[in-house]
């Protein structure tokens, strides 16, 4: 979650900004020059929402507009088809994501962005609020986002939203509609941008035109996502000269509260190479392994018999709640109780120290696994809590790292890398903050795409399906009236399928 402090902070910042811009606008003497000033620089305030515009940009803009005319036509017109798909594909991902919240504990969300007016900021808060429900897999900040990972978040919302608004801004300049201003806005604590365009200009040109503006945003989200996920894809080819993969998973963090802390335990720099008798290539491999160690039977360990003997402790033996047997001094921190089999006995247990009976044994998992070289020897397993598991790491050249406990705390505690620097200068932390940002670009820019798509009111796709009735169904409903009523009971039931799935999402999230 995130911390009081935090909250009480961000809460009363915005408290001191509204009271100063209140007193300001308030004062006789000081108001004038106050708006004067916030006129001069673009700036406006309100409650929990603060905005930016400017012209600096707009000589850049129209260059980008008028760059390559036909270019611009085929690449508009291939988004306004996008755009119209997207409209219909996400009324019925919306539909399906509903039917699936209320027949199971667990569905996915998507974030939206608004459509360019001198409102554009307004709608665009609104919009954020949907990016706050989170984006495919529920990222909330806080609730279930880890806060080492807010900075990936806020400027992948960021980069989305301004890269939707520079589609939009750029179609509008192709279509000759006047360009009045760029901006960045701040709705608590989520950053977003919008355009302003000239309202009268956008009203005059024709419905597929205003269709190649409308669906611009959604369209360049889009295209974002794809080349957020190609980047992912050919990062390994990509940073070839500086990383080497395929050798095993780099340690990069190693939580202060992880069970994989210690002298023997793991160090940033170390690299990874197996999970027991699981090989270790890279990130994937890692979690996979622990996922299948932690779904299997503790596996166990081949031992000498007279070794066996030689480092057996005399102990009681006794059966805990869960039906396992424990036969070592509850205080022993090296030493664990092991089950075995021999001929005549199926249920023999040892107190042995855990290092020295495994450190160098083969993996087994019956007394068959280790008949070799005709010397007798046992298949020892380690007889544990349910669902608590002995795991031997490998991390060449060190010592084995030996974890007791559940798989998944040694996955949430210790962070990996697949990229190895080829030079000690190289920061092993960089190809995980490209990799963690693509992934991030993919998902809320893919959200934003998917939920502007949306035929609900103030977002994009309000224009989009009003500008695609008027050049559609035209000759078939000669009365705009009529063309309106449609447009707006069309409108009504996607609001109402948006909002519904935002309602169930935020008690989902809450109430757990």
């Amino acid at each position: 979650m995130i911390p009081i402090p935090v909250v009480v902070c961000v809460l009363g910042g915005w408290c001191v900004i509204y009271l100063a811009d209140t007193l300001l606008r308030s004062s006789s003497s000081l108001k004038a020059s106050y708006e004067d000033w916030l006129m001069s620089y673009g700036l406006s305030f309100s409650p929990f929402h603060m905005r930016w515009q400017t012209a600096l940009f707009n000589r850049l803009f129209y260059s980008w507009g008028r760059w390559k005319p036909r270019f611009l036509y085929l690449w508009f017109s291939i988004g306004m088809v996008f755009g119209i798909v997207a409209m219909f594909g996400s009324v019925v991902l919306l539909g399906k994501t509903l039917m699936q919240t209320l027949t199971m504990a667990g569905f996915k969300l998507v974030g939206c962005h608004s459509q360019n007016s001198n409102s554009a900021s307004l709608r665009s808060s609104l919009s954020i609020c949907f990016v706050l429900l989170s984006c495919l897999h529920e990222q909330v900040p806080g609730v279930n986002l880890p806060i080492s990972q807010l900075t990936y978040f806020f400027t992948a919302i960021l980069i989305s939203g301004v890269i939707h608004e520079v589609g939009h801004g750029v179609a509008a300049i192709r279509e000759q509609v006047r360009f009045n201003g760029f901006g960045i806005f701040i709705f608590i604590v989520y950053p977003g941008a919008f355009v302003d365009l000239f309202t009268t200009h956008l009203q005059l040109i024709s419905p597929v035109q205003q269709l190649r503006i409308f669906c611009a945003g959604v369209w360049h989200n889009f295209v974002l996502g794809v080349a957020s996920l190609i980047v992912l894809f050919l990062l390994p080819a990509i940073l070839f000269p500086f990383y080497y993969t395929g050798v095993g998973a780099l340690v990069t963090e190693v939580t202060e509260d992880s069970p994989a802390n210690g002298p023997r335990g793991l160090f940033v720099g170390d690299l990874v190479t197996n999970l027991q008798d699981c090989s270790v290539r890279g990130v994937e491999d890692w979690n996979s392994c622990l996922g299948e160690i932690s779904q299997k039977t503790q596996i166990g360990y081949c031992i000498n018999a007279a070794t066996l003997q030689q480092l057996s402790f005399p102990a009681r033996v006794y059966r805990r709640l869960d039906g396992t047997v424990e036969c070592c001094s509850n205080s022993s921190l090296t030493n664990i109780c092991f089950s075995y089999s021999n001929n005549l006995d199926s249920h023999l247990y040892a107190c042995l120290p855990a290092r020295k009976a495994i450190e160098a044994s083969q993996v087994c998992r019956t007394n068959m696994d280790c008949q070799k070289d005709f010397v007798p020897s046992l298949c020892v397993t380690p007889s544990l809590e349910n669902q608590t598991r002995l795991i031997r790491v490998k991390h060449p050249p060190h010592v084995d790292m030996l974890f007791v406990g559940h798989p998944m705390h040694l996955q949430y505690t210790v962070s990996l890398s697949s990229f190895v620097p080829r030079h000690n200068f190289l920061s092993v932390d960089l190809p995980v903050v490209i990799e963690t940002m693509c992934k991030y670009l993919i998902s809320l820019s893919g959200a934003l795409a998917v939920i502007n798509a949306v035929p609900c009111f103030a977002l994009d796709g309000q224009w989009i399906l009003n500008s695609f009735l008027e050049a559609t169904l035209a000759s078939l409903i000669v009365e705009k009236q009529n063309r309106d009523l449609v447009g707006f009971l069309i409108l009504l039931g996607g609001s109402a399928l948006l909002a519904a799935n935002v309602a169930l999402g935020l008690w989902l999230v809450t109430a757990r």
